[in-house]
Order: C-alpha cells, then sequence, then structure tokens
C-alpha cells in the first residue's frame, strides 16, 4: 500500500506541480494552526488549500474543454533523401607512432 501511495503523489506532484505545493502548504499550516490553536493559522491553511483545489479543478476543466482531436504531425518522410551510408571494413588500424 505505501509503494502504491507514493507513486501516486509523484504522479500527481509531476503533473501539477503549482497547484500541489500551494495544497502542502496549506495542510502544513493547517496542522500546525491546529496543533498550536491558532485559530488564524488555521484558517488560513483551510483557505490555502481550497484555494489549490479549486486552481487544480480550474486547471483539469480547462484541458478538457481546449482538448480538440489532433492530426499527428510526421516530421520525417518515409523515404530518405539522402544516399545510404558505405558499409565499414572490419580491417584494423595501425596505431599511430
Amino acid at each position: 500500500m505505501n509503494v502504491l501511495w507514493t507513486r501516486f503523489l509523484r504522479s500527481t506532484y509531476r503533473k501539477e506541480p503549482i497547484s500541489s505545493f500551494i495544497l502542502i502548504a496549506g495542510s502544513v499550516d493547517a496542522v500546525i494552526g491546529g496543533v498550536d490553536q491558532s485559530w488564524s493559522l488555521l484558517s488560513f491553511g483551510i483557505a490555502t488549500v481550497g484555494v489549490a483545489i479549486a486552481l487544480r479543478w480550474w486547471h483539469t476543466q480547462q484541458y478538457e474543454i481546449e482538448a480538440p482531436e489532433k492530426q499527428p504531425k510526421y516530421f520525417l518522410t518515409s523515404t530518405s533523401s539522402s544516399p545510404a551510408l558505405p558499409v565499414l571494413s572490419e580491417h584494423k588500424r595501425q596505431p599511430p607512432r
């Protein structure tokens, strides 16, 4: 279970690094505010987590809307315009003197 959780967190963090960082910072603020009974830090942390979740949701919605079907682009032609390279011989070279 630990390996799956780590793999999930890595893939999520790589996809959305900015919102993931904001989410982690807000979570840490909320935990510190809850432990120290600092209600202002706790509410700031919860608000930051909410902003990070909203940012991630907005970002995923934007990708779903703007994702039209694209045809693949081929940069190389199927046939080469340059001549084939010569076959290398296997004889040994003389070392420099």
